[in-house]
């Protein structure tokens, strides 16, 4: 079987090559170059992904393993998800662009590659785990809970899922830096990724402000009475939930809690602003079925952000791809833009998600 595998240049994904190989699969390597330089040099190159330095670890990664290899340029690609970031903090709301890479380009423009190549699937070094039973696929959490990447896979379909391979999300980090050591890899002890691929200072603003200056006027920050509390650098320099970097004094800590880009204002309040009970979604993605018919109600455990643990809730489908989610205990900062990501009450299978609006 021949298998394409999205190479980073981190370790996830180079055990990922090397345990396919192991398994006789026919390893084709592919580097995704998103074609962006900006803040190459601000930080150790070990601290992003899909930089030069990045791009020679995974060809000399395959090289070890004897893989063919390929660096691609989907620079064209990148930037929509780049505009796409910069745009929804312009529009006061909190973007995630790795939920739409896995799903428009590792599992989309990566799969249409696969085609051309004549392989079968398409692996990459993410911690979650696909599973076919009774006659659908499954997308199920990783086994290791610090690591499980399912939230950001929530939108694939089962045409994409029945070709995709997970193969370190059937292990922990630590046997995953083991196997790395055993297979002799250069990555085995490469810090992990801890920032978005185009973002590699660390500094999303530095990103609006090089796309779309325009998007950081400064305006008003006010409390909920809509007394002036002082100013800020621009609406698309915040996200809800933010407590540091208000520019504000204050006697008590205050949180974003809403932003209005219509009026440029920042409005800040006490925690028990952020906490909401209701949810709605758009966009929604049903993983293991056809998406029930509105008005239908299921109970799920429901994440608003990465490292969220999950509630308790009744989700309820609406038409044109739109639910309703009402948490049984209120939850903190659901921010507009995020994946609310809708998880079985019991077990680890993903049912799907949707778009916070």
């Amino acid at each position: 079987m021949t298998t394409l595998v999205a190479m980073s240049g981190g370790v996830d994904s180079s055990v990922t090559a090397a345990l396919l190989k192991r398994q006789g699969h026919d390893v084709v390597g592919l580097f995704m170059r998103n074609g962006t330089t900006a803040g190459e040099n601000a930080r150790s190159h070990k601290q992003g992904c899909c930089s030069v330095a990045d791009s020679n670890d995974a060809r000399f990664v395959a090289g070890q393993l004897g893989l063919r290899f390929y660096v691609l340029n989907f620079a064209g690609d990148f930037q929509r998800v780049i505009d796409y970031f910069v745009d929804e903090y312009r529009r006061g709301r909190t973007p995630n662009p790795c939920a739409v890479c896995n799903t428009d380009l590792k599992f989309g423009k990566l799969l249409a590659y696969a085609d051309s190549l004549g392989a079968e699937k398409v692996a990459t070094g993410h911690y979650a785990r696909v599973e076919f039973r009774d006659s659908r696929w499954r997308l199920l959490r990783g086994r290791d809970p610090e690591k499980d990447q399912s939230y950001y896979l929530w939108g694939l379909t089962q045409a994409q899922l029945a070709r995709a391979l997970f193969p370190v999300g059937e292990l922990r980090k630590e046997q995953v830096r083991e196997l790395a050591r055993e297979f002799g890899l250069k990555t085995s002890e490469k810090p992990d990724s801890q920032e978005i691929c185009f973002v590699p200072e660390g500094d999303y603003r530095a990103v609006v402000a090089r796309q779309k200056p325009e998007a950081l006027v400064p305006g008003p920050v006010v409390n909920a009475t809509g007394e002036v509390l002082g100013q800020h650098s621009g609406v698309a320099g915040f996200t809800i939930g933010q407590r540091r970097g208000l520019g504000i004094a204050a006697a008590k800590p205050l949180y974003v809690v809403r932003l209005e880009p219509e009026t440029n204002t920042v409005v800040v309040g006490d925690p028990a602003d952020l906490q909401v009970s209701r949810v709605a979604v758009s966009r929604v993605n049903w993983i293991d079925r056809e998406p029930p018919a509105p008005g239908t109600r299921l109970r799920a455990l429901v994440k608003v952000r990465y490292r969220h643990e999950g509630s308790a809730a009744e989700v309820t489908a609406g038409e044109n791809a739109t639910a309703a989610i009402a948490f049984d205990q209120p939850v903190t900062a659901a921010a507009p833009g995020q994946c609310a990501v809708f998880y079985a009450e019991h077990g680890d299978e993903v049912i799907g998600g949707g778009w916070i609006d």
